[in-house]
């Protein structure tokens, strides 16, 4: 991958998509518009061809024996972008699937993901101009302004609805130019000539994909550009062979620990609690004794060895015995449970959702109020972090997985002191992430390393390295208060989320290149309404409110698999089910009670409540009901549970989900499932306290994750729908720990108001 495109060369330019950006002139928006006019705004592809391939814009090239190349700028972390994007594409272009392949995009403005720049625009701006990211021109601006600072960045499970238009106009471009030079040849009309499965006919007159890419080049594009009908297409809506499994399956896929280079070397790492911590001494000589033990390199707060193998290095580390210093805070889970609960009742609120008139609502009827829990969440995929680095002439060669390669790039490039463009990053794929490889230290760090040893080096962080320096799933707390009229009626509600500030936390790391510390403390006390994604809730309550409390936690915290919907959409559905109960209605029957606005919600409660056999939630059947939209995604679950001797036991899950026109089913139903049983995994554990700034979870046997011998029966029906694909790769988390925990309540009487539900009493 090429490290950057010309516009990047000019070393005064800022480094990456700030706040700054946002005011450029002194102005806001209008001083952005001027300045916006004088930034280029052409670019072109800058992919890699060989002599017979020829390139068709920034997503696309054909080679002359026909294999059709699909340049995917997203990560592909398991949940299929390397297919589903692909097979869009060729869907449109009429390519024969069997001759499509795919490769990671190279850093290029073209590929910014501008749909997740409007979403984070919030997180961008000074505080206190939060309302300012709902104006469209500054949605605008935030698209524009990511596009010139090629936000390339997977996240938000926004790679569908960011990229199938632009793929699509791709295949379609490519069609027509294909099209029009075949028709040239035989001397016909192009609109009259019909494409499939990789070839161009015209009545028995017929030309393959590789016998016209030069010619094809040299077409004109007609105005705008035809799409194919929705009908004529043979590739959406099927089960296409995944194009990363076959190398998956016979182990020729590279992934980032894969890496094997000439007289390459391998490293692990320790780094010192979180805070303000410095290497303040280590034991050199217990390392000497270990066999293939090379050398040690020390960072400003971390130390690595360097062996002739990891596990080597990782045993030298041990014997050296590195003993670090942290001044200031150090993160305790008491301190945070204490912070989180001033915040909650004595510290300032901003409203992000206010409808209608709470307080006389509360006045008229009076209020039910509860209180819930979530500890911080870890990440914990197969993979740990892993990157590999070559440093010679100058430059560096940096082989890693990352769902943001220019801030992987930035930071590499700033520990050497070198400019971007020395820096060729090669995305690799991901053994999972659920938004861990958002963090990109390891970037800078193997680049010293890569530097310092004079010989390309492999990084691995060990698993509890990989635990003890996560960017954790925000910790928070939540206070919801309720007024029911007679008939159980839900008046009014008034919903308080304590949480630390994560997004604007995580772009100070990702665009501002902040450290952990710099950037919690930066964002101290700012309001962030992604703290409170997923509570804009579905039902018809003609007066609610939704306030975040920002709260200071001490611990670095980012993006998570459906991020504050995982524990936001917890506090909700459980609340819902206790109005329900306080009612003394069914949940399904009080739920769908206040679904007057939302048909397609509806139709996947009525739809899971049949499937499921729903008994009612009657005492002691142990039935739980959740439901939850998110992105333009519908999903309603419910769980059979109960609790005994040996635990609590999940009989089945069922979920009915509507994501709209579905792409490639099985890729669609594996991300349903998985997003279930991560969600199983979030009730049941996943989460970290901390002790001495330090996480009490050091191992995967820490997390309390359920084995698969433990898995339930997962049923999955999907709506027929021809609504628009959204994102659906985290939809399946959000609902299942309340369904689980509402199932726990029919079977045993017992409200488990936290995460995880077993977790220590906060």
């Amino acid at each position: 991958m090429a490290a950057a495109t010309d516009i990047d060369r000019d070393e005064k330019s800022s480094n990456g998509l700030n706040r700054r950006k946002f005011l450029i002139g002194g102005g806001a928006a209008a001083g952005l518009v001027v300045a916006w006019a004088i930034w280029p705004r052409s670019y072109e592809p800058n992919v890699a061809a060989t002599e017979n391939e020829q390139v068709f814009g920034a997503f696309l090239k054909i080679s002359e024996d026909g294999q059709v190349t699909v340049v995917v700028p997203q990560s592909e972390m398991g949940q299929g972008v390397y297919t589903v994007l692909p097979q869009i594409l060729a869907d449109e272009l009429g390519a024969d699937w069997r001759t499509v392949a795919v490769e990671p995009a190279p850093i290029n403005p073209l590929y910014s993901n501008r749909l997740l720049a409007e979403q984070w625009a919030q997180s961008f701006l000074p505080a206190g101009t939060e309302k300012l990211a709902e104006n469209a021109a500054v949605q605008w601006i935030a698209q524009n302004v990511a596009v010139r600072d090629q936000f390339i960045v997977t996240g938000d499970s926004t790679s569908i609805p960011a990229f199938a238009e632009s793929f699509r106009e791709a295949g379609a471009a490519a069609r027509v130019l294909l099209t029009k030079a075949a028709a040239a040849k035989w001397d016909v009309a192009w609109e009259i000539c019909t494409v499939e499965n990789g070839v161009i006919s015209n009545g028995e007159k017929k030309l393959r994909f590789g016998e016209l890419v030069r010619e094809a080049a040299q077409q004109d594009l007609p105005d705008p550009v035809p799409l194919r009908p929705a009908s004529v297409g043979n590739l959406i809506g099927q089960d296409v062979p995944r194009l990363d499994l076959p190398s998956k399956l016979d182990g020729s896929a590279n992934f980032a620990g894969d890496i094997r280079l000439p007289d390459m070397v391998f490293a692990a790492i320790r780094q010192g609690p979180i805070g303000e911590t410095r290497l303040k001494s280590f034991n050199r000589e217990g390392a000497s004794k270990i066999t293939g033990f090379i050398d040690v390199v020390k960072g400003e707060k971390w130390i690595a060895a360097v062996a002739t193998n990891w596990w080597a290095a990782n045993r030298a580390l041990d014997r050296m015995s590195p003993v670090f210093e942290t001044k200031g805070f150090l993160a305790e889970s008491e301190k945070i449970d204490a912070a989180l609960f001033a915040a909650l009742d004595r510290g300032p609120g901003i409203r992000f959702v206010s409808r209608g008139n709470t307080k006389a609502a509360f006045i008229e009827n009076g209020t039910f109020q509860a209180r819930y829990h979530a500890d911080a969440a870890v990440h914990a995929p197969v993979e740990t972090r892993t990157a590999t680095a070559e440093f010679k002439d100058g430059g560096l060669e940096l082989w890693m997985a990352t769902q943001a390669p220019v801030a992987a790039v930035q930071a590499a490039a700033k520990m050497l002191d070198i400019p971007r463009d020395r820096v060729t990053l090669y995305p690799m794929l991901s053994g999972g992430s659920f938004d861990r490889n958002l963090d990109n230290d390891i970037a800078g760090q193997v680049a010293r390393l890569a530097k310092e040893m004079g010989r390309p080096v492999q990084l691995v962080w060990s698993r509890a390295e990989d635990l003890m320096h996560d960017h954790y799933r925000a910790p928070s707390q939540a206070r919801f208060d309720a007024a029911m009229a007679k008939g159980g009626r839900v008046e009014a509600m008034q919903i308080k989320i304590a949480a630390p500030p994560s997004a604007r936390e995580q772009v100070r790391r990702l665009f501002s290149g902040m450290d952990n510390v710099t950037a919690m403390r930066d964002s101290i006390g700012e309001a962030d309404s992604k703290a409170v994604e997923g509570l804009d809730v579905p039902y018809d309550i003609p007066n609610l409110t939704v306030d975040h409390h920002s709260a200071f936690a001490g611990v670095p915290t980012g993006n998570w698999r459906s991020n504050a919907h995982s524990s936001n959409i917890f506090y909700l559905e459980s609340f819902v089910d206790e109005l329900a109960a306080k009612a003394g209605i069914e949940p399904l029957s009080f739920r769908m009670q206040m679904m007057n606005n939302q048909p397609r919600l509806a139709r996947c409660l009525t739809g899971v409540a049949a499937m499921a056999g729903w008994d009612g939630g009657l005492d002691g059947s142990g039935q739980g009901l959740a439901c939850h939209s998110m992105r333009g995604g519908h999903i309603a679950v419910i769980a059979s549970a109960s609790r005994g001797g040996s635990g609590l036991e999940v009989r089945r899950i069922s979920a009915t989900v509507d994501i709209g026109r579905i792409i490639h089913p099985d890729i669609a139903r594996q991300q349903i499932e998985g997003g279930i049983v991560f969600g199983l995994a979030m009730a049941l554990g996943s989460a970290t306290r901390f002790q001495k700034g330090l996480p009490t979870a050091k191992r995967l046997r820490d997390l309390s994750l359920p084995r698969l011998a433990e898995i339930p029966p997962i049923q999955i029906e999907f709506i027929r729908s021809e609504e628009e694909p959204v994102g659906y790769e985290e939809l399946g988390v959000p609902a299942v720990a309340p369904a689980v925990a509402n199932a726990l309540f029919s079977a045993t009487g017992t409200r488990f108001r936290q995460l995880p539900l077993f977790g220590e009493v906060s």
